[in-house]
This record gives C-alpha cells, structure tokens and sequence, in this order.
C-alpha cells in the first residue's frame, strides 16, 4: 500500500509541476531562468587548508581541501594531483543512506572535479615539489547537509570557493615557506532541467524528481565552457542547448562577480 500512495503522489506532483510549467510558472514563484538566494561564507573549517560553505536557497554543502605529499601519476610527473570526493549524508535527505559513496555521488563528484581540471582553475606545475617524484595532493571533500535541490551547483561553487582560500602547508611539511593556491581560473557551473520542455535552472528537489533531463554546462570567466554533463534519456535541442550556454555564461559572470571576486 505505501508504493502505491507513494507512486500516486509522485504522479500528482509530476502533474502539478508539469501544469505550472505549461502557464509559465514554477511552484516557488521563480521564473525559469531565475536562481535562489545564494550564500557563501568562507575559511568555515579550522583544521583544513580551505573551506566553503555554499547555500542555495535551503540546499547547503560544506567543502573542506587538505593536501599532503605524494608521489604524482606516471603521466603527468610534473603536475599535482587532484582527488574529489562526495558525501551524501543521510541528514540531508531522506534518500540518502550511510555506507560507500553511491553511484549518485560518484557522478557528482566527478562532474565537480572535471569543472575544477577542464577549466585549469589550479596550475598543478606549480604544486610539483621534485618532478616524477613529489607532488602536493589535492584532496577536495564536498559534504552534503541538507539536500533541496541542485547539489551540483552548491558543490562545484563551494570547491572553488575553497580553493581560493587554501594554503599549501610547506613548512608544515617541511618544504620551505607557506604559499596560497596557485588559482588561475574560476570555472561556474549552472544545471537546466527539462521540465514540460521548459529548461529550468537552479532547480528543486520536486523539479529535478520529475525532470527527462538534466545538463550541468561549466564557463570560465572569458566565456568559454570547459566542462559539460547530460544525464536522463530525453532530447535538447540546438536553439534550447545555445540559449542554454549563453544563459551559463551570462549568469556564472554574475556569480563569479558577485562571490568569487572578492576572496
């Protein structure tokens, strides 16, 4: 009986958001193009090297960066390493459960990470410390507190975010002198889910729920997109998919401008 009351909700919530999307409307009031309040706060964990805490409207993720010595990839000999990680908490959400990462999370995380490589937010030559032998690693953990909606997006802003703020401990390490982060680029992610063959933005919980699509498009700050994720089975359309990388860029400058600018 609880499958089934559950299958009925699902589909008059899909109905209902469905309907609202025909006349225009989403269930919160927002137009389609238009973002939840966004906070940022910064330098928010002690122990860590950088840190951020990201909320949009209710959903709230916390991101902390460590880093230690270790020895770089065969390939790459001369560039530091970057590793991210996700955790989807079972305090934020009621679909989340404890135990490994899920493949959810997993998804996520390599979306944030591929933000932060593709873009080149981080010069890794400058975390080289003796080439094909020691490198600084760069350990991005994202940790989800409460869960309404588009943690993509709060992820990918809280890891730059703590990025920017991060310190290499070299004298901790005894490697010489304390320096900042090498940051040279600050990659904005926005996800559109497709609702009723509307493209929303910023979406919530009920509307990614029932949308056919999803797709995380990520700029940098000249423009250009360096990263892109399409999930769920249904089509895009060329006009929807370049009003899709204008709208990205347009509101990751404001983003940008607004929160990253000033750390």
């Amino acid at each position: 009986m609880r499958n089934m009351s559950n299958e009925a909700v699902s589909r008059l919530k899909k109905d209902f958001i469905f309907n609202l999307a025909l006349k225009g409307q989403r269930e919160d009031g927002r137009a389609f193009d238009e973002m939840r309040d966004i906070k940022l706060e910064t330098n928010v964990i002690d122990k860590a090297e950088g840190s951020a805490k990201v909320c949009y409207g209710d959903t709230q993720v916390i991101v902390g960066v460590k880093l230690q010595v270790g020895t770089p990839f065969p390939d790459s000999a001369d560039k530091g390493v970057i590793i991210t990680s996700m955790e989807l908490n079972p305090i934020a959400s009621p679909d989340f459960e404890a135990g490994p990462p899920r493949p959810k999370a997993i998804e996520m995380a390599r979306v944030v990470d591929r933000g932060i490589r593709e873009s080149g937010a981080i010069d890794l030559n400058k975390l080289c410390i003796t080439e094909g032998e020691e490198v600084w690693m760069v350990f991005l953990d994202v940790h989800v507190l409460n869960d309404s909606g588009n943690l993509l997006d709060a992820a990918s802003l809280g890891a730059i975010a703590a990025l920017m703020t991060a310190t290499i401990p070299a004298e901790r390490e005894g490697r010489g002198e304390d320096t900042k982060m090498p940051i040279r680029e600050m990659p904005v992610s926005l996800t559109f889910v497709n609702v009723g063959g509307e493209y929303f933005i910023d979406a919530s919980n009920n509307e990614e729920s029932i949308c056919d699509t999803k797709v995380t498009i990520v700029s940098n700050q000249d423009g250009s997109i360096c990263a892109m994720q399409k999930s769920g089975a249904g089509l895009l359309s060329e006009e929807k998919f370049l009003k899709a990388v204008e709208k990205s860029c347009e509101i990751g400058a404001k983003i940008r401008e607004e929160y990253l600018l000033n750390i």
